[in-house]
């Protein structure tokens, strides 16, 4: 075991963050942290390193066991260039090789006892030097900056003219060249691309040591871990498995959590009812089973109600009218900047309710191609026609749909002036902006706060051809399986371009890939797009390529189906005993009502002043009576054991 933690708690002023939170990591392990935006998994990873100190808890590592921790916005050394900045991990290994050359120039000249000492150092710095893989440190270098996305000549780029994104893959470059024991990663896969992000997970897969990653990239977890711990509602829960097999049992608790409360309430509801039944019959055997059973219930450890899951977004894409059948029509396109020719001669269309993502590595032209065809810069040449009846609804990853200096029910209606108050409040209510939040500004926002106004203006725009720039940007999980739900119960088309891999695995009927200035299509999902580019291009020897732990085999298939015959068997025959038992306890209460009906009608009897001078008469009525309450004793006792 590399790292454990116990009873961890942590709380900001009122807010509890975390409380008695407990696992433990294994050596070799890979596992993730795992929860909405909020639920406090940087604050945990923080925790762990040590750069925030818990309120409880203990937090131990390995004794003489490594770390490394990479932050989503870690620093690096803005004097460096980026060759310079990871060879900086290397530097003892620079020094043992300048030390090497030295000594080899100083036993050119030596002699005797000192030539020998020099011989001596000289075997012992090799040796060194080798032990520490020193003739394969400069090659691992450029395979790891080549990997991360870095062209050989940007590798003497001044780390001071990089964007942060691309600091970030700097930064975490450096921390896989250190090769610590315990490697801590807060959403590495942010600034990657495909092709990057490709390459990580099987480095990650082939590292010797632990990992520990906060992430929201649902097939990098899939194809990397093997346990993900889930921070819900302050408290720590851990599930053996990627995030499919988590995602299956996490649905399979919250159904039986779920379950058992509706279960429970239902019989207590029923208890209540027995014993206003029994209290009805107003016999003293049947009062004291009543005041049994109340006992009983007041024994009964009530179940907290399961949290309704209230805090996701609610998305319902509706085209207004329905386009052609012919959407999109884009012919010989090309576009460059200055010298950079981004692309040239793509021709591709979009059919009516197709979802077609657009894939690449960065700075191949993806946005650049959708916000050309959006209008909103010119193609150099090449024709874009759109098909009859065709709306568009852009999402935009900059957000510069929006405007920064309007609050966010200005923003909505401004937009559509037709809605009135309460519409666009709860519009905003539907994507988690209420009270106050709605006069917030803008340009005040969040990332991902931005991505849900623009994901409500487009489910306002109630358009039939959607076009979408990373549209799970900034969104938690939850939420983007919310996204994926919305877009595959739409009718109208989309295209979009992404890097979550799981998302167009999910949604996407087609893939178009950008590569090289050229289109290339492939008829299916992620997973078809793969499996093909895998048999074009085989894995390199050593390099896993794990199958989508998503994808259901044809035997699977077959189980499923048949197990779902089996349960529709055994509920049509747990349908049967339910009505079976309704109509025993019906029968029975009718019996009983005449019974009763019939015990009053003696009471009156006997009542009568004729009866009363009639010893006879009185006998065979009481006679009668002590009848009815003997059958009626057995019927309350057949009821009661009806309704157990």
């Amino acid at each position: 075991m590399i790292l454990s933690c116990q009873n961890i708690e942590k709380a900001f002023l009122e807010k509890q963050v975390l409380k008695d939170c407990s696992f433990h990591l294994e050596n070799h392990e890979k596992a993730a942290i795992v929860g909405v935006n909020g639920a406090g998994k940087t604050t945990l990873l923080r925790i762990l390193i040590g750069e925030l100190e818990a309120d409880a808890g203990t937090v131990s590592l390995s004794k003489g066991a490594t770390f490394g921790y990479l932050a989503q916005d870690a620093a690096v050394n803005t004097d460096n260039t980026i060759y310079e900045e990871l060879l900086s991990v290397k530097q003892h290994l620079v020094d043992l090789e300048q030390m090497i050359r030295e000594t080899e120039s100083r036993m050119d000249h030596a002699e005797g006892e000192e030539l020998e000492a020099l011989m001596k150092r000289y075997t012992d710095l090799t040796h060194a030097f080798e032990q520490d893989n020193g003739y394969a440190y400069q090659s691992e270098l450029t395979g790891v900056l080549k990997g991360l996305g870095f062209l050989p000549e940007e590798f003497h780029t001044p780390i001071s003219t990089l964007s942060g994104g691309q600091k970030t893959r700097v930064a975490l470059g450096k921390l896989l060249l250190q090769s610590p024991d315990l490697i801590l990663l807060d959403e590495p896969t942010n600034h990657l691309d495909m092709a990057s992000i490709s390459w990580l997970e099987n480095y990650l897969l082939n590292y010797r040591g632990s990992v520990l990653l906060v992430s929201h990239d649902r097939y990098f977890l899939d194809r990397i871990v093997s346990r993900i711990i889930e921070i819900d509602n302050t408290k720590c829960t851990v599930f053996s498995g990627n995030y499919t097999a988590y995602a299956a049992k996490k649905e399979q608790l919250r159904q039986a959590q779920r379950n058992a409360w509706l279960n429970q309430q239902a019989e207590i509801r029923h208890q209540e009812e027995v014993i206003a039944k029994l209290r009805s019959f107003n016999r003293e055997k049947s009062i004291k089973r009543a005041e049994s059973r109340e006992k009983m219930l007041e024994k009964i450890e009530v179940l907290e109600k399961p949290a309704e899951i209230d805090t996701d977004m609610k998305i319902r894409l509706v085209p207004r009218v329905l386009s052609g059948n012919d959407v999109l029509t884009v012919t010989h396109l090309a576009k460059s900047f200055g010298r950079h020719a981004l692309f040239s001669d793509l021709s591709f269309s979009l059919k009516r309710g197709e979802h077609v993502a657009l894939i690449g590595d960065n700075g191949t032209g993806k946005t650049t191609l959708l916000k050309i065809i959006n209008g909103l810069i010119t193609q150099d040449a090449g024709d874009i026609q759109t098909g009859s009846k065709v709306q568009i609804g852009y999402y935009d990853q900059e957000h510069h749909v929006l405007h920064p200096e309007k609050t966010l029910f200005e923003e909505i209606s401004d937009a559509y002036p037709s809605l009135n108050n309460t519409q666009i409040r709860n519009t905003l209510a539907a994507f988690l902006f209420t009270g106050e939040d709605v006069f917030k500004r803008i340009g005040d926002l969040s990332g991902g706060e931005r991505g849900r106004v623009s994901l409500a203006k487009l489910m306002l725009s109630e358009s039939n051809f959607l076009i979408l720039d990373e549209p799970t940007n900034h969104l938690d999980i939850a939420s983007k399986e919310i996204l994926e739900e919305a877009i595959n119960g739409y009718d109208g088309t989309v295209f979009y371009v992404s890097h979550d891999r799981y998302f167009i695995n999910r949604t996407a009927h087609r893939i178009l890939e950008l590569s090289g200035g050229t289109l290339y299509q492939y008829l299916g999902n992620f997973d078809y797009y793969r499996e093909k580019k895998a048999a074009a291009e085989p894995a390199a020897p050593g390099r896993p390529d794990a199958a989508f732990a998503g994808w259901a085999s044809p035997s699977a298939a077959r189980e499923k189906e048949s197990a779902a015959k089996l349960s529709w068997q055994e509920k049509k025959e747990q349908e049967a005993r339910q009505r079976k038992k309704e109509t025993a306890i019906r029968r029975c209460e009718e019996r009983i009502e005449r019974l009763e009906e019939e015990d009053r009608r003696l009471d009156a009897s006997l009542a009568d002043p004729s009866v009363a001078c009639d010893a006879a008469a009185l006998q065979s009525l009481s006679a009668q009576k002590e009848e009815i309450a003997t059958q009626l004793l057995s019927l309350m006792e057949e009821w009661e054991t009806l309704n157990s």
